[in-house]
């Protein structure tokens, strides 16, 4: 039977961070997470005027998980704090059977490997329990840390979709990068797995 969450967000443990559903508890923290400049620079987020527009935002998130339209986590740091939120901003479970991550982190907690392990949560679900086939993540070109933590993850970057996104700084390219079930089996096999990787420094945003 095809995979449905039907609202249902499951909770992901890792060595660090626990994936959870966002709740309406979490809007300041989101709120500092969405509304700082830095995280924003290279994102696609909505305006973010107060902790009430993040309230609203995570409310959303989560009708779209009734939906399967959408599957989106709150990462949780060692003290329970939320810090960040990733997920898959869509999936396709028929056809190409592929889906689209998508990820930010509060900038206190850049360089500390957190999301290099809450993604690898996300592809371990993907395809273990969504049985997806090709996983892709759109970053900006400009976004070099980015592009780094996915290709650390193993993915391959397959090449550069101009203008494929308008923001508030007008059209802008987007870089796709891709992982297919066969990389991610070798992947996660072979020596260089995402539990021994050490290249923390890369884990920012996408």
């Amino acid at each position: 039977m095809p995979y449905s969450c039907e609202g249902n967000i499951p909770e992901l443990e890792g060595e660090r961070v626990v994936l959870r559903r966002l709740a309406a508890r979490d809007a300041q923290a989101m709120f500092e997470c969405w509304s700082d400049p830095e995280v924003r620079r290279f994102a696609d987020l909505p305006r973010m005027p107060d902790a009430a527009a993040a309230a609203e935002l995570i409310g959303l998130l989560n009708r779209l998980a009734l939906t399967d339209d959408s599957l989106r986590w709150g990462i949780q740091a060692p003290d329970g704090s939320i810090i960040g939120s990733c997920g898959l901003n869509w999936w396709q479970l028929e056809g190409a059977y592929r889906g689209e991550i998508g990820c930010e982190l509060s900038r206190p907690f850049w360089g500390g490997g957190y999301m290099r392990e809450a993604i690898g949560l996300v592809i371990d679900y993907a395809m273990e329990e969504m049985g997806l086939n090709r996983l892709e993540a759109l970053t900006d070109p400009r976004n070099d840390r980015a592009g780094r933590l996915f290709r650390a993850l193993g993915f391959t970057l397959e090449g550069r979709l101009r203008q494929y996104r308008h923001t508030d700084q007008g059209f802008v390219d987007a870089d796709m990068h891709a992982m297919l079930r066969r990389d991610w089996e070798k992947f996660r096999t072979g020596p260089a797995s995402r539990g021994n990787r050490g290249d923390k420094q890369d884990d920012r945003i996408s």
